[in-house]
């Protein structure tokens, strides 16, 4: 039998899994879908036991496959979106939806609190702006506006440890995913009883602390029937998904920095030591002793997504003609226009946004359109404008004197070479792509791997796991363009954000 891991991603519209070789080889990768909800104005939320159901189907299914025949899982990695807030009552039952990153039903919430408590003492403990999407304001809104549902919570989960507890039993916390809740002090790795005192909240809520790559717990009998994985096999506490996706792309030491182009676009820089920046979002790295210094905004690869199902049914239909896939197509639309889209300039604001700019109520806008433009130019300025807020996070990090000097690209996105190259002449970087499409879930792996033993430490596991596909080298005519193009998506934003507010609150 040869040994595989099996890394565990919890994403926002999916949950995806793959078992590896030990050497990085993809075994099999399975993704299944699930539902997201808005039941009201700036909610929005998911059922961790949709979550659950899918991981039990996609399990089975990878260990019918025909590659998996002589294979033995040694351990299980789990990886989870941020900023969730999954409550659980004694016996494990989830008592809420759980509102994800995207959800600001917590934004007035969050002005009282930090009028409060004070914006820079909360920064100061937890290296984090106080904002509706973080995890701790959502519980506290919780707390204040169904308090019968607060008072069964036992403990608080994440969504990577909701289904190691599935799995195991075991509650727990990793360390990477304490930057959603302000009573994590950042610079020690541990619970503040002080802040926990500050929000009103009692710390037996929240679960005890682990390193990502720490065995946890085994899988038990109970999971080991739903799942058809074997009983006993090892867990680790597993990490959030951007910092998984960096070290499934080999960013493990300081200045390292990942680029994520997911359903959110963003940029995590691994550090060695500790800078925040209210701007920013500050988390630890899955790999010990180091942060991430960290930019996510809401549009990404799910801004392409919007645009291909709303715009495109051209560039599906011949792709069913070319035996190529919509995306394909919409890159050789977008490959016809010349950098900058002749003017056109998007705001990738579709469900308010995060870094840099924390606005929940701001909008996505189009700009500079007239009759001369076409849907290539649309497909093309979407692709500049989330390059734009990746550029906006890595100008404000740099700020700080984080240095980046390239980019190590993950993401459904990084597929696109199109997109790829505009990522490269907007942030002027080089950047690499290893494995795109299962960069996250080998991260997952590769914790799994370090806490079972199977590699010595980080630097083998990367050494003997990532290999470099592509790189894409930043075309000087067209950085020139995007300086002044990233220039006016600034401005543009300045001039309409007073708008933006006030049109929510008419």
């Amino acid at each position: 039998m040869k040994d595989a891991l099996l890394g565990i991603d919890i994403g926002t519209s999916s949950c995806k899994l793959t078992a590896f070789l030990t050497d990085g080889t993809v075994l099999v990768s399975v993704t299944e879908k699930y539902p997201v909800y808005y039941p009201e104005a700036g909610w929005v939320e998911q059922d961790p036991n949709e979550w659950w159901q899918a991981v039990c189907a996609a399990t089975k299914k990878i260990l019918g496959h025909q590659a998996m025949a002589d294979k033995a899982i040694r351990g299980i990695g789990i990886d989870g979106q941020g900023w969730s807030m999954i409550p659980i009552d004694k016996d494990g039952n989830v008592v809420y939806n759980n509102p994800i990153w995207m959800d600001t039903r917590a934004a007035a919430l969050c002005e009282k609190v930090k009028s409060e408590i004070g914006e820079e003492k909360i920064f100061e403990v937890s290296g984090n702006s106080f904002e509706p999407t973080y995890s701790l304001p959502k519980l506290l809104w919780l707390k204040e506006n169904e308090p019968e549902v607060y008072a069964k919570i036992d403990q608080v989960l994440q969504a990577n440890s909701y289904i190691v507890y599935k799995l195991t039993g075991a509650k727990t916390q990793d360390i990477s995913q304490g930057y959603g809740m302000h009573c994590f002090d950042m610079r020690k790795g541990e619970w503040s009883e002080e802040m926990c005192q500050l929000f009103g909240i009692s710390p037996d809520l929240l679960p005890p602390i682990y390193n990502s790559d720490e065995v946890v717990g085994k899988v038990s009998a109970k999971a080991s029937a739903e799942t058809w994985l074997g009983e006993g096999i090892p867990v680790v506490a597993g990490g959030l998904d951007a910092a998984c996706g960096a070290l499934g792309v080999g960013v493990i030491a300081h200045g390292e920095t990942q680029e994520q182009g997911g359903q959110a676009e963003g940029m995590s820089i691994c550090l060695k030591e500790y800078v925040a920046d209210p701007s920013l979002i500050m988390g630890y790295h899955v790999v010990p002793g180091h942060w991430l210094l960290q930019g996510g905004t809401v549009g990404g690869g799910g801004v392409i997504d919007w645009v291909k199902n709303n715009f495109c049914f051209e560039e599906k239909t011949n792709a069913q003609y070319h035996g190529t896939n919509a995306y394909y197509e919409m890159d050789q639309l977008s490959a016809s226009i010349s950098a900058g889209s002749d003017g056109v300039i998007f705001l990738p604001y579709m469900k308010g946004e995060r870094s840099p700019i924390w606005n929940p109520y701001a909008k996505g806008v189009y700009y500079g359109f007239e009759f001369t433009k076409t849907r290539a130019h649309m497909i093309r300025a979407s692709q500049e404008g989330v390059a734009y807020s990746l550029q906006h996070n890595l100008v404000l990090a740099e700020n700080t004197g984080a240095k980046v000097e390239e980019l190590w690209a993950m993401g459904g996105s990084a597929n696109s070479e199109v997109f790829m190259q505009i990522k490269a002449d907007v942030t002027n970087k080089t950047i690499r792509v290893p494995s795109s499409d299962t960069a996250t879930t080998l991260g997952a792996a590769l914790l799994a791997g370090i806490g079972v033993g199977i590699y010595r430490d980080y630097a083998q596991a990367r050494e003997k796991t990532i290999k470099v596909q592509r790189v894409y080298e930043p075309i000087e005519e067209n950085v020139q363009v995007y300086k002044r193009g990233f220039e006016k998506y600034l401005k543009l934003y300045q001039q309409l954000e007073c708008m933006m507010v006030e049109e929510e609150n008419v």
